[in-house]
């Protein structure tokens, strides 16, 4: 078994970056269409290797791994141990078995909301009208789109529907019940199955949310339904969903067992299809996180914000209250081309805190002696404690070291807490800033003469 590897090329952003940067080194101007033109010759060009998340491509047993692919260290870093596949996995997938053994966060989300709340996550039933309302509207959280810079939707956070893309599906779609969400995961998660596909064929009104090709299952059980041989059906589903279109007399027996012209030409457009079980244990999920978001928001954004916004938040922006959140927000946004991926992923987790806040949760600045290192703490029924980690510049060790630092016992002053801590002096001033040392003197020393 080999890991399999992945080749990164350089992005479109990072190349008009190089561009950007390589025309200010040398005192350049160019148009903005020249600069285009030159990063389009830098994308895609190959920058390092690494390896897929969960990828595992299986030798046969007494062949050698060299018979189909290369052996290297991705990006050529020795000190990791992991040996993958030279060449990408997508070009050998064909010829190996490639097992997809993807990690996920939503098990640990899900229970750190189960051990906040003590809620069985197991009882939480599929057709809860509050939680279904989240995915067409705000009703369920009881603000309105103004509050959330004019989103409309109660499903930021929830995970595979608070993309700006699943939100837009959502919003021309306007689910109802759990069936209609696995369709749309279903839809949200193949290649060209609603983009110029079932998005287009619901737009014209030539088939609703529950006719379209959604997933692979759909195809033969509609065929199947329209009297179609059971082989027949099969193959056309192995087919579309491997992304091979109709060969043969495939769509002609089609056609022999009425199936609509929209659908056969649906079934040619598709490349890539999830299977629907996959699609709806993505729901489940989702489903479950979206009922705690509804009943429990203290705890759903303590655990949002410790998992998967964390890398992101920043304690300074959030604690200087809405407007300057909507300020940062347009910031990032006015910078167009130019703003990074780190950006739009500060952009994403301050349209949560801007949620969060329009529901009453309130943020509190960073306390050295209550603060975890990594988790959002709750303080009475609506508060959350910012964690060390908030503090963007303070690191995950520094954060742990200052948590276990003040569970020893108090800090004398600010002098002592850099000293135990063995902090920075950046660190220093952005937790200053915020207020976490006020209580705290400057130095060990006392003045007896103030």
């Amino acid at each position: 078994m080999f890991r399999a590897g992945t080749i990164s090329t350089i992005a479109d952003k990072t190349a008009f970056g190089f561009v950007k940067t390589y025309l200010e080194e040398r005192k350049l101007t160019k148009r903005m269409a020249e600069m285009n033109r030159l990063s389009i010759g830098c994308s895609g060009v190959k920058r390092t290797t690494g390896q897929h998340p969960g990828g595992i491509m299986i030798i046969p047993k007494g062949r050698d791994v060299h018979e189909f692919t290369p052996i290297n260290y991705p990006a050529n870093d020795r000190s990791g141990g992991t040996i993958t596949t030279h060449f990408d996995y997508n070009a050998i997938d064909k010829k190996l078995l490639k097992l997809d053994l993807l990690g996920h966060d939503d098990p640990t989300f899900i229970k750190m909301l189960q051990d906040l709340t003590g809620v069985n996550v197991y009882e939480i039933p599929f057709d809860d009208k509050k939680t279904l309302s989240l995915f067409s509207g705000l009703d369920a959280l009881g603000i309105s789109p103004e509050d959330i810079n004019g989103i409309k939707l109660g499903t930021l956070g929830i995970p595979e529907f608070g993309t700006s893309f699943v939100r837009g599906m959502l919003e021309e779609t306007l689910p109802t019940t759990f069936g209609e969400l696995v369709r749309i995961s279903g839809l949200s998660h193949g290649t060209d199955v609603w983009l110029n596909n079932a998005q287009s064929y619901i737009k014209s009104g030539d088939a609703k949310l529950s006719e379209v090709i959604s997933v692979r299952d759909d195809i033969i059980n509609y065929l199947i339904e329209h009297k179609m041989p059971n082989k027949a059906s099969f193959d056309i589903m192995e087919n579309v969903r491997k992304g091979k279109g109709l060969k043969g007399d495939m769509a002609e027996t089609m056609k022999q067992h009425n199936i609509p012209q929209w659908y056969i030409d649906s079934c040619n457009k598709i490349k890539y299809m999830f299977p629907k079980a996959h699609a709806a244990a993505y729901v489940m999920m989702a489903f479950r996180i979206a009922y705690f978001k509804v009943n429990y928001p203290q705890a759903f954004y303590s655990t949002y914000f410790s998992t998967k916004g964390l890398s992101s938040f920043d304690a300074a922006i959030v604690l200087k209250g809405r407007e300057y959140i909507l300020s940062t927000m347009s910031g990032v946004l006015a910078k167009g081309k130019e703003a990074t991926a780190k950006d739009f992923d500060l952009y994403t987790v301050l349209e949560i805190v801007l949620e969060a806040l329009a529901r009453g949760i309130k943020f509190h600045p960073v306390d050295i002696y209550q603060s975890h290192y990594e988790k959002f703490t709750p303080k009475d029924k609506d508060g959350l404690i910012c964690p060390f980690s908030s503090v963007q510049g303070l690191g995950n060790v520094a954060a742990r070291r200052i948590f276990e630092e003040a569970q020893k016992g108090p800090f004398i002053s600010v002098e002592d807490f850099k000293d135990r801590a063995g902090v920075s002096k950046s660190v220093i001033e952005a937790l200053d800033a915020i207020g976490s040392l006020k209580s705290l003197p400057k130095t060990d020393q006392l003045c007896f003469f103030e």
